[in-house]
Formats: C-alpha cells, structure tokens, sequence
C-alpha cells in the first residue's frame, strides 16, 4: 500500500502528514512520541492501510513539520493539541480511533476531552496517563520542573544525544540486531539541527502540566467509557508497565497486552500490534464511513 507525504497550513507552519488508506474505511489517527515523528508509523500504516484509513501528522518542531524557534512559537502541550484539532478541521476528519503513543497521549487525551465525540476508541502504547506511570526515570526532570536553571537543564540535555535516542530504541528488546540504526540516526538528524534542542527543552519543561490533567483525562476513561487496547512495552523504563495496569481501573472495555520490548514498540513487535489492532478493531467498531468534511 502507498503512504502519500502530504502537508497543510496551520498558524503559517506548515504541518507534515503521512497517510494511507481508503478515505472510506474506519479512520485510525495516529500520535507519535519523542524523538520520534509521524516515520515511527511506516511499517504499521502499510499493514492496515488494506483496512483502515490512517493519518499520522508531525508536530510542529518534529519530523518534516515546521520547525519555529521558542520565541515564534509557544511550545506547549496546550498548544500542539490546539494545532492538532486545526488540522483535524482542515483534513475534514471527525471521527477516528486514537493512537496515542508517548508525547501522543498529553497531545491526544487533551483532544479527547475536549471532543470525545470524536473518538470511536483508544489504542495505547507506552502513552502515560498516571501518576504510578512516573518512576525512576523521572526524577531529574521533576527536578528541572521545580527548578529551572542551567544545572536542572544540563541533566534534561543529556536525552537530546545520539547515545540517549539509541538507548530508547535498544533498551529492553528481545534481540537489539533487529533494531535498524536508521530509527536514532533520522531522529538525531533532526534533533541535532540549530534551535531544535531548545525547542524539546520547553517541552521537556512544560510536560509538568501533564499530570495536573490526569484526573480529568482519568475521568474522561471512566464517564466515555471507549473501547481501549493496551500494546505495551513492559520493558520500557521511562513509561513502565506500571503505567500500564491503572488503565484497567477505569476502562471497562479493554483487551490489554504486555509486550516483551522497549519503549519503541511498534520496531519490534510491529507485525503484532497490526494483528491485535485489526482484530480488536473489527470487533468493536461498526463500520462506519469515518466524516470527512470537504466544505
């Protein structure tokens, strides 16, 4: 199946979006995490494009988006969500299945509540939405949210490395020779190009507000009730399995699995998280024509 690299406007950026699929299928919209960008959805968009019609934009900052420095363009996740219901606007789709994964889950859960009416269900895959989801790794960015300051940012630097994004690719895979060096050299490309780090910086800062929506987001699970799959990597140190399990508190409607792999799911266990996707999928959803507004 053909991926199509499209873009439209939003804001004067230009943002970039990968997409494949009948426009005549159930819709799946799919949020990628840090370093990443819409590229981490290559494999999966050609396994259900047969079925499915998915979209995966890039942020602002990332991928082959617009790339605005701090002082042009207010990061935050209140923001990057504002651009994403933009560009849900401009594309005309209203209707679709979630795909959360990482920084996709503050940017998509926050769409969530604002429009629950959009989303048909929820695919999660190591996207954090509690507190018991903020572990070891955490702690020295907890300390640059409570202290900005060179030395708090000189720890928060040292995730912007080659080295740092290999070790989010490799760390907890079954067999790291299956892991194409391709993933960290891209996403390091793009991290590398002047200004970019100061952008992940405000990021890195402003990812504090995410835990002060979780009761909302938590209580959006529990009042809309929608049809969840779980495909967790269990090895994962910065979005444990611990941040996995309080999702069965809340939904009732959930299939949940533990995967054995890194943070990077999909790059290992891709075949299978198409599989569990499209079969959970064709259970749950009627099959609805997904609303596309061309007006």
């Amino acid at each position: 199946m053909t991926i199509f690299h499209k873009s439209v406007q939003i804001e004067g950026l230009d943002i970039f979006f990968r997409e494949a699929g009948s426009r005549d299928n159930p819709a799946i919209l799919l949020l990628h995490g840090f370093p990443s960008s819409s590229r981490m959805f290559r494999n999966l968009m050609r396994a259900l494009a047969d079925q499915f019609f998915l979209v995966a934009p890039d942020y602002p900052g990332f991928g082959n988006s617009s790339m605005p420095l701090p002082d042009q363009f207010v990061y935050t996740f209140d923001h990057l969500a504002a651009v994403l219901e933009d560009f849900l606007r401009q594309i005309g789709l209203k209707r679709f299945s979630l795909y959360v994964m990482d920084y996709g889950a503050p940017v998509g859960y926050r769409l969530a509540v604002r429009r629950p009416e959009m989303i048909q269900a929820l695919i999660v895959q190591n996207g954090n939405a509690y507190e018991e989801g903020l572990g070891e790794f955490w702690k020295p960015l907890k300390a640059y949210w409570a202290n900005r300051s060179q030395e708090t940012e000189g720890e928060i630097r040292k995730f912007l490395t080659l080295e740092s994004t290999r070790w989010q690719y490799i760390h907890g895979t079954r067999n790291r020779a299956s892991i194409s060096p391709d993933n960290w050299l891209v996403d390091s490309y793009l991290l590398d190009r002047p200004g970019n780090k100061e952008i992940q910086l405000e990021l890195f800062y402003d990812y504090r507000t995410n835990p002060e929506h979780y009761p909302a987001w938590q209580a959006y699970f529990k009042q809309q009730q929608p049809p969840t799959l779980v495909v967790w990597g269990r090895n994962d140190p910065i979005f444990p399995a611990a941040g996995a399990y309080p999702y069965l508190r809340d939904l009732g409607n959930i299939e949940f699995h533990l995967l054995d792999t890194g943070h990077f799911a999909l790059e290992e266990d891709g075949d299978l998280i198409a599989y569990l996707i499209r079969r959970f999928l064709s259970a749950r959803l009627k099959q609805e024509t997904p609303k596309l507004d061309r007006t």
